[in-house]
């Protein structure tokens, strides 16, 4: 697919300049895919001047070949923040407080946390409301779920990597406080703001799947757990890596 540029801006202005290596790598990708790019006067000396030249370059490549989103996804991507020894640490003593306050609290609502987290949830209904009657049951779940997500995404496109990771963990601690609804779907003993129905058992009721809320409460309580230990695991090697090419430019 060729991705067009509007003539009346200039894209290289919205893109972060890309890392030396990330030049390299585009350099090769599109002299050996895009032949032709090596004779126009704009790849000539490659990407020195990168602000000007490497979108000016993408762009002819669009114009020419059907691989320009390729390249442009390549000198898109942004290069993640080192996670220094330091800051493994911190984030090594956040997650074990987190989940300090995860067993020492109720099963399924961290204080402080899921009342945040709550508020979300309230805040969904209406919102998801406003465009589907039908859909306002669900929209408490899908308040508090995307919340996290927009700041992961956030983070994701800064390229903070262990901001990502506290969005993640804080996306997947929001699965304990569902499955903790989840699992009262038929029991109806959690107390609800402001009264009226309960969300899962009116939602399981209508997939008639309401025998079945401590089972599928159980699943989400797994899936939150593998997220979080995915996420920590993400993080470690993050920084496994990062210290390898720190102690590779020492060695040179």
């Amino acid at each position: 697919m060729v991705l067009p540029v509007p003539k009346n801006r200039t894209l290289a202005a919205e893109v972060a300049p890309p890392s030396p290596r990330k030049m390299n790598i585009t350099n090769d990708y599109l002299r050996s895919s895009h032949p032709s790019l090596t004779a126009n006067p704009c790849f000539n000396g490659g990407f020195k001047d990168a602000d000007r030249q490497v979108m000016k370059a993408t762009t002819m490549a669009g114009q020419d070949f059907g691989g320009a989103s390729a390249a442009l996804a390549l000198m898109e991507r942004r290069e993640w923040e080192p996670v220094t020894g330091a800051k493994l640490i911190g984030f090594a003593v956040g997650v074990a407080l987190l989940l300090l306050l995860i067993f020492r609290s109720e099963p399924g609502f961290v204080f402080l946390l899921d009342h945040a987290n709550l508020l979300f949830h309230e805040a969904g209904h209406p919102l998801v409301g406003l465009f589907s009657s039908r859909l306002e049951t669900y929209g408490g779940t899908i308040g508090q779920l995307v919340f996290p997500c927009v700041l992961a995404v956030s983070f994701w496109r800064k390229g903070q990597a262990l901001g990502l990771a506290a969005a993640c963990i804080w996306f997947f601690e929001n699965w304990f406080n569902i499955a903790r609804y989840m699992a009262d779907a038929r029991a109806l003993e959690l107390p609800l703001v402001g009264g009226g129905d309960h969300d899962w058992n009116t939602i399981l009721t209508r997939w008639d799947l309401l025998q079945y809320d401590t089972h599928l409460a159980a699943a989400l309580r797994l899936i939150g757990w593998i997220g979080i230990g995915v996420t920590c695991t993400w993080v470690i090697w993050r920084a496994w890596q990062d210290r390898g090419r720190a102690d590779g430019r020492a060695l040179r």
